[in-house]
């Protein structure tokens, strides 16, 4: 864990741990073993500090684009990668996925989306992709589907018990600049700052698309973002439908304003895709995970960006000796 994180409600910074070094591991160790013998936590890891975050994009006025960060006990944290190890060695999660995924990034995930792109480019054809967008997709997350997605994952009952008690009577406050509510209760979504829910959402993720990913295969996972990609616009839309179905029926929801529809070497008349009934945002560029990707299969933008970006590095250490023109 990195030093220098804020710390949650019992102030205990990650620092400490780290500093007690075989004596922290002797304590930790003694203390999860009774954790994990009786199923249940210490009270003070229930509780956590919300603090909202600016996405930096839309009305800084609309809550929608906020993003809430909980801010959790370090000790709680450290269990929690003790029982993300577990889960990992009995949780097979499929290749579409690249979030959270050992020896993925999204390095891979771009590279990949790049490469399907300019093949189609090269062979004069059409790529049709759509970028879905999944609406407070942590948040959403209903406990009982979780429960059944571990379950049907393979993991064995003890631990999904050991997870449903790191969500028993979860409590938290929200902090703002003027101060913090009152503690209330939270009973639905995942714990947005946890070191666990990555992996409990790739899960869930997992399941709820097992019968979608095999009728539209062409699709790429990061987390919660997701490209659906094909040959027909036709297609590419009855595909955007099925997972919308897939999603929905399970608590989650597909954000129509935010989902966005892009077409690799189009030709005349292709039009767009539509999702219930409304058109899907047409775009001939989109940023995946932080990388533009551009309808005519380059990368023009992305390397000017880059070089931009290196340029603004190398005069800030120059203290202003070169212009940062490219």
């Amino acid at each position: 864990m990195k030093s220098g994180k804020a710390v949650g409600p019992d102030d205990i910074p990650v620092e400490v741990w780290k500093y007690l070094g075989e004596a922290a591991v002797e304590f930790l160790t003694s203390l999860f073993n009774r954790v994990l013998e009786s199923e249940r936590m210490p009270e003070e890891w229930r509780r956590s500090v919300l603090v909202p975050i600016f996405k930096n994009k839309g009305d800084v006025q609309s809550c929608s684009n906020y993003r809430g960060i909980k801010l959790m006990s370090h000790t709680m944290k450290v269990w929690e990668r003790v029982v993300e190890a577990r889960l990992r060695k009995v949780v097979e999660i499929c290749e579409q996925q690249y979030g959270f995924m050992p020896r993925k990034s999204t390095t891979d995930a771009i590279f990949a989306l790049r490469v399907l792109m300019e093949k189609y480019r090269d062979g004069q054809k059409e790529l049709h992709c759509v970028f879905v967008d999944l609406e407070k997709a942590y948040d959403r997350v209903p406990r009982e589907e979780l429960w059944y997605c571990m379950r049907k994952s393979g993991v064995a009952e003890r631990y999904v018990r050991v997870v449903q008690d790191m969500y028993e009577r979860s409590r938290t406050v929200v902090r703002c600049a003027v101060g913090q509510t009152e503690e209330f209760k939270v009973e639905v979504g995942l714990h947005q700052g946890s070191a666990l829910s990555p992996f409990l959402f790739a899960i869930v993720m997992d399941q709820l698309s097992e019968e979608v990913r095999q009728e539209s295969p062409w699709i790429m996972m990061f987390a919660d973002d997701i490209v659906i990609c094909s040959e027909s616009r036709e297609q590419v839309e009855e595909n955007l439908e099925r997972w919308r179905f897939a999603l929905e029926r399970r608590g989650m929801k597909v954000s129509h304003s935010k989902t966005e529809y892009m077409c690799v070497n189009e030709r005349e008349g292709s039009g767009t895709v539509r999702l219930q009934g409304e058109e899907v945002k047409k775009v001939q560029e989109f940023k995946y995970m932080g990388s533009t990707v551009q309808s005519n299969g380059e990368c023009g933008k992305e390397v000017k960006k880059r070089v931009q970006a290196g340029w603004n590095g190398w005069r800030k250490v120059s203290r202003g000796r070169c212009t940062g023109q490219w």
